[in-house]
């Protein structure tokens, strides 16, 4: 019996489940420009946060993403550029230089005595 309710239909190539009572999510379509001029569209959903770049996947150029007037968006940060801090920049934000060498100078005094000698390292 099972074989008379299949014959005819082709098993995988189609979806037997139908769009009746299926409510789509509301979208938008945004503008991206490619640095050579191109444009091209990429539909969103409307809660989705959309990209300041986007890769165009048939061509695989890099676009910028444009205003409703089709102006580049920048962003507000686009003009600075966070510098890396090292360990060094990190430790004068919390102590002078001044209290610094005192420190270093306390610790090279109790590294030297933990060794016996008074005398300097750097002879």
């Amino acid at each position: 019996m099972a074989e008379r309710t299949l014959r005819g239909a082709r098993i995988g190539s189609t979806s037997l489940q139908s769009e009746v009572g299926v409510h789509y999510s509301e979208r938008k379509t945004v503008t991206y420009q490619a640095e050579d001029g191109t444009t091209f569209d990429v539909t969103f959903s409307i809660d989705a946060e959309v990209p300041e770049h986007w890769t165009d996947l048939p061509t695989g150029k890099v676009g910028i993403l444009l205003d409703s007037g089709g102006d580049p968006i920048v962003p507000a940060d686009a003009g600075e550029e966070k510098v890396a801090r090292s360990h060094w920049d990190m430790l004068l934000e919390r102590r002078s230089r001044e209290e610094l060498e005192e420190l270093l100078n306390e610790r090279l005094a109790y590294l030297r005595s933990r060794r016996g000698t008074g005398d300097p390292i750097d002879k």
